[in-house]
């Protein structure tokens, strides 16, 4: 069989891959959550990073993942899904090592830089090998499954870096989550079938200006607080994303094969996924930017404790996911899509209450209500998305899907972060108040200064994350006013969905 011959789908080898890629999507999204954890022990080791620094480590990382997934998506089907899904975990293992062994932060973003080169090439082949070997009136549940596993990676990375963070050092995290993906590539490279080729564009400078334009954004959003948001370089970088974009979208309208054509943005359901997907991952990896500081700063958690804590969300999301395709097809995509994205903000908002005295139940309660939100948002987004391109653009359009999910996941953590070194700088007593330090520094030194000034630098901690997450909140019904208004209706995604099938089977008919 060549490498461009279909694979006949079979219910074991379906089964065996829909496990093996949702496995390799949970380690290279878990990450993204996990390093949250690791928060309190890098700002404590002898990197000394600012709060500008933490940001920076976290969202180097999704940076480079959000950013090249659209190519990544481009180059596994051009050059073989199967190879490229092997080079991104071999990619993402080294990067782990290098960031365990990073002595400077400068060093350590550089290889948080590598290892998302390496997520990017791995999220876009999963989907696009999965869609491969399943039958099409069993893709939405392949998509349903494979989207509950990138959800709940973010909880479970919150676990996982819990239990390795409660006895090893912040490098312990990188040393084991990296061999897990080599492991990964070891499976993927027996029980994996030889990936599809199809033409592909490759866009260098479509690719760099995207890239570009995002990194620029996201400078002046993490620079805001230390740099003031009027300052010359944040109103600099705010227009440079401006031109940026502007010069992204002319670029792929003179180019003859363009990295991505802005004009597919067009198609009513892949516009709206687009924006869906990307504010449920905004607000859902914002919140656990702060609830990683929140459980250990203000609840005296420690790093298992807080893993553990967060356990009602993926639980939640493992219920619930194995119901919203048939809830979608009863209901409609529009009224459930949107109920999702508002029962996702009315979590977070239950969440803006917490303070250090809060109890678990209320606490786990609006967990429950955030993962609700999402696993009804996120399914039938990622079909409408997935579904809207022909079987030959299968890795683009998952490249749009996951790059979605990134780029908001980045977005929500700048957004956030940025919000709570504003706020609780300006929150805090006068003798704390130091531009640039880390909450976890300021919480130090607040410690040692009495009881009594630790308890104003908390409450002023839980009082600007209540403010960070007003604004995701506001943020994530925005989008699904928009979502609302104008998701395709109710029977648009299940027509799609069978023209896709169709298409694919006429496809292999012909070959």
């Amino acid at each position: 069989m060549s490498a461009s011959t279909p694979t006949r789908p079979r219910p074991g080898s379906t089964i065996t891959m829909t496990a093996l890629m949702s496995a390799c999507v949970v380690v290279v999204v878990a990450m993204v959550a996990a390093i949250n954890l690791a928060l309190p022990a890098l700002a404590a080791s002898d990197l000394q990073p600012t709060s500008t620094g933490l940001l920076w480590i976290v969202d180097s990382y999704i940076l480079v993942f959000g950013c090249l997934l659209i190519p990544a998506g481009a180059i596994a089907d051009r050059v073989g899904r199967k190879g490229v899904l092997l080079t991104g975990l071999g990619t993402f293992t080294a990067g782990c090592v290098a960031s365990a062994a990073a002595p400077t932060v400068t060093i350590l973003l550089g290889a948080r830089a590598l290892t998302g080169l390496g997520a990017a090439l791995v999220m876009p082949a999963t989907l696009s090998l999965l869609m491969q070997v399943t039958s099409p009136e069993r893709k939405p549940h392949a998509i349903a499954t494979w989207s509950a596993a990138t959800g709940a990676a973010g909880a479970l990375g919150n676990l996982g870096g819990g239990l390795i963070l409660q006895w090893l050092p912040w490098q312990g995290l990188f040393l084991i989550i990296g061999p897990l993906a080599g492991v990964l590539a070891v499976l993927v490279a027996r029980k994996a079938p030889p990936g599809e080729r199809r033409p592909a564009s490759l866009d260098p400078v479509g690719t760099g200006l995207l890239t570009g334009s995002v990194f620029v954004l996201l400078l002046a959003i993490i620079e805001g607080p230390e740099q003031g948001w009027t300052s010359a370089f944040v109103l600099a970088a705010g227009f440079g994303a401006g031109v940026l974009v502007v010069g992204f979208i002319a670029q792929a309208r003179r180019s003859d094969h363009p990295m991505l054509d802005p004009t597919i943005f067009r198609i009513n359901h892949l516009r709206t996924g687009s924006v869906g997907v990307a504010a449920v991952f905004f607000g859902l990896f914002a919140l656990f930017f702060v609830n990683a500081q929140y459980l250990q700063y203000a609840k005296g958690y420690t790093a298992l404790a807080t893993g553990i804590a967060i356990l009602p969300l993926p639980l939640a999301m493992v219920v619930v996911s194995r119901r919203s395709v048939g809830l979608a097809q009863r209901v409609g995509v529009r009224p459930v899509v949107t109920a999702g994205l508002l029962l996702l903000a009315a979590g977070v908002i239950a969440l803006s209450f917490a303070t250090a005295s809060t109890p678990y139940l209320p606490y786990s309660a609006a967990l429950v209500l955030v993962a609700v939100g999402m696993v009804l948002a996120v399914p039938s987004l990622s079909t409408g998305i997935v579904t809207s391109l022909p079987t030959e653009q299968a890795g683009v359009g998952s490249g749009i899907n996951s790059a979605a999910r990134e780029i908001g996941a980045a977005l929500g953590v700048a957004v956030i972060g940025s919000v709570l070194a504003s706020t609780f700088q300006r929150s805090l007593p006068e003798e704390l108040q130091s531009e640039g330090r880390s909450a976890f520094q300021i919480l130090r030194t607040a410690d040692q200064l009495g009881p009594t000034v630790h308890s104003q630098a908390i409450s002023a901690f839980t009082n600007s994350m209540a403010v960070g997450l007003w604004v995701i909140s506001i943020v994530v019904v925005a989008a699904a006013i928009v979502v609302g208004c104008r998701a395709p209706g109710d029977r648009t995604i299940v027509l799609f969905a069978g023209l896709a099938g169709t298409g694919s089977r006429q496809f292999v008919s012909r070959r």
